[in-house]
C-alpha cells in the first residue's frame, strides 16, 4: 500500500483500538517506489497508543529510525526488510521500545552480529526468531546469547549456524529457556547432549529436512530428553520419521511429553508460525 493510501487510513480510521497491524513495503520495487517514513511510524504511535504488535514485509527501513516506531509495541516482524547498520546500533538510546517482548527477523539481510548484540537494550525481550540472517556467526551468536541470558524462547532458522554450535550457546548462556526451536543442519549427538539437564526447558523443536549421518538417533534423543526436568513438548518436523518406528519409541519413551512427528508444513517458509 503506498503511504499515500496508509496516511488516509490513518487519519480516517484507526484509532485506540487498533492492536496488531501488518505493512508491506515496495524494497523490491527499484529506487523511485515510495517507502515508509519516520512521520508516518510517528503518527501511527500516536494515532493508535494501544498497538502492541507490528509486521513489516518487503520494507526499506534504511531512513526509518528504530526510535519513531510506536513506544507500545510488544511484538516486532520484519520479514523481507533491509536496514542501516546503525538501526540496532548498542549505543542508541537504550529507552527505545521498552515494551517490546518478542522480535522476528525474517531473511532481513543486513542483521549481523552487531545488531544481535544491539538487542541487549530491550530489557523487556523474552523471545528472539532469528530466520535466515546468514550473516551472524557462531562467536557473535556466543557473544549476543551472553548478554541475552533473559530470553525465555529462541528460534534459530534457516541460517548458516550448526546446530550443535547454537545448542552450545544456548547451554552456556540461556539457562533459564523455556522453548527453543532450530533446523538441524549440522547436529549430532554429542552437541545435543548439552541440553541435558537444561533445568527451564519446556518444549524443543527440531525441523529437518536436512538430516546428515551426524544426526542424533532416536534413542540418543530419547537418552537426552529424559535429563531435561520440565520437558513437555517434543517437535521433530521434516525428518521422515512419521509413522515410523522412531515415533513410536520418542511416544513410549517420553509417557509425560507431548510427542509431534510430522512433515514439513507445505508453507515451511514460515518458520515463525
Amino acid at each position: 500500500m503506498r503511504p499515500k493510501v496508509m496516511w488516509h487510513l490513518l487519519r480516517r480510521y484507526m484509532a485506540s483500538r487498533l492492536h496488531s497491524l501488518r505493512m508491506g513495503g515496495y524494497l523490491f520495487s527499484g529506487s523511485q517506489a515510495p517507502q515508509l517514513s519516520p512521520a508516518l511510524m510517528r503518527a501511527l504511535g500516536q494515532k493508535c497508543p494501544n498497538l502492541q504488535r507490528l509486521c513489516l514485509h518487503v520494507a526499506n527501513l534504511s531512513m526509518v529510525p528504530i526510535a519513531s516506531l510506536p513506544c507500545t509495541l510488544r511484538t516486532l516482524e520484519l520479514h523481507s526488510c533491509e536496514i542501516s547498520m546503525a538501526w540496532l546500533h548498542k549505543e542508541q538510546d537504550p529507552t527505545v521500545l521498552p515494551l517490546l517482548e518478542r522480535i522476528v527477523l525474517d531473511r532481513v539481510p543486513a542483521f549481523r552480529d552487531e545488531h544481535l548484540q544491539g538487542l541487549t537494550r530491550f530489557r523487556a525481550l523474552r523471545s528472539l526468531v532469528l530466520g535466515g540472517t546468514y550473516r551472524v556467526t557462531e562467536t557473535g551468536l556466543d557473544m549476543g546469547l551472553q548478554e541475552l541470558n533473559y530470553l525465555q524462547r529462541l528460534e534459530v532458522l534457516g541460517c548458516t549456524l550448526s546446530a550443535d554450535s547454537t545448542l552450545l550457546a544456548i547451554s552456556r548462556h540461556l539457562r533459564d529457556v523455556r522453548k527453543i526451536r532450530l533446523t538441524v543442519r549440522g547436529l549430532s549427538a554429542p552437541g545435543l547432549s548439552v541440553l541435558e539437564g537444561m533445568p527451564a526447558l519446556e518444549s524443543l523443536c527440531l525441523l529437518g529436512p536436512l538430516v546428515t549421518p551426524e544426526m542424533p538417533s532416536p534413542q540418543e534423543i530419547l537418552a537426552s530428553c529424559l535429563t531435561m526436568p520440565k520437558l513437555r513438548v517434543l517437535e521433530l518436523q521434516g525428518l521422515g520419521w512419521e509413522g515410523q518406528e522412531a515415533e513410536r519409541i520418542l511416544s513410549k519413551g517420553l509417557p509425560h511429553c507431548m510427542v509431534i512427528v510430522r512433515a514439513l508444513p507445505k508453507e515451511s517458509m514460515d518458520w515463525w508460525m
